[in-house]
């Protein structure tokens, strides 16, 4: 039976774990959830380091067979802990998800989403990030249901290689296919909200904007006409992006070898 650790960064109580852990329970795999005991959205790759992790078994919230634990660290800190402390063996995939609301672009470098199945990546472990493309709809059926398409049909993902997948918000039907594509651009207008609190004392609170039409980047060591994860949602593509740890720029490594940094009189 194919062994399957999910974890998210919207928390236990999640209506997009709770769809995708019992879609694949259902079909047979053997689900253990460890998850955030709250919503940790947009923390990235964040570590709890200076308080302990508690940790606590959930019942009744799964499908009966899935194993459930709710965690106060990090996304990250879930799949550690489920990695080291849960779990007595590795399991075959790890997923995060289903996001609610895209990972598109630039937005993968803040995602706790991503993060979470970045961990499963260092482990050695193939894992994959799902996000279903809206942040109004509700319904989380179908991108269960895509999961458990590519658990069945996908090739062995390279080593070291997370995959990023954002599912449009539509009926399956109505999905155009799955597409291999590059990371984008995502830009945001921020806005920081000034406000006072009841003792007269000035906060900030975050806000952004998408920019919705903004130039793509150029493809790097790819054909030029791959699209990016932006462009093919927009086409109600299941986009697939295939995303690693090493964030070593060979061009510029070789653009600064050839500058003779290697070489500098300090």
């Amino acid at each position: 039976m194919t062994k399957l650790l999910i974890s998210n960064d919207d928390g236990i109580f999640a209506m997009g774990v709770r769809t995708l852990a019992n879609t694949l329970a259902t079909a047979g795999y053997d689900v253990t959830v460890v998850c955030p005991d709250r919503e940790r959205s947009a923390t990235g790759h964040g570590l709890t380091l200076h308080q302990p992790i508690r940790a606590n078994i959930v019942d009744s919230l799964f499908h009966s067979s899935v194993t459930a634990w709710s965690c106060s660290g990090t996304p990250s800190d879930c799949v550690k802990f489920a990695l080291s402390a849960v779990l007595d063996s590795p399991p075959d995939f790890v997923l995060s998800g289903i996001n609610h609301g895209s990972n598109l672009g630039t937005d993968i470098l803040y995602s706790g989403t991503v993060s979470a199945a970045m961990e499963g990546t260092i482990d050695g472990i193939p894992s994959l990030a799902l996000s279903l493309a809206s942040y109004t709809a509700t319904e989380f059926t179908t991108a269960a249901i895509v999961a458990r398409q590519l658990l069945e049909k996908l090739p062995p993902i390279p080593q070291g290689t997370l995959l990023n997948v954002n599912i449009p918000p539509v009926s399956k039907e109505e999905i155009a296919g799955t597409m291999l594509v590059r990371q984008g651009l995502r830009r945001y207008i921020e806005q920081f909200e000034k406000r006072l609190d009841p003792r007269g004392k000035s906060y900030y609170w975050l806000a952004g904007e998408v920019i919705e039409e903004m130039p793509q980047p150029e493809a790097k060591e790819l054909p030029t006409d791959v699209m990016t994860d932006i462009e093919a949602i927009k086409h109600n593509y299941v986009t697939l992006t295939p995303l690693e740890f090493d964030l070593t720029n060979s061009h510029s490594f070789q653009a600064l070898a050839n500058d003779g940094v290697n070489y500098l009189n300090l």
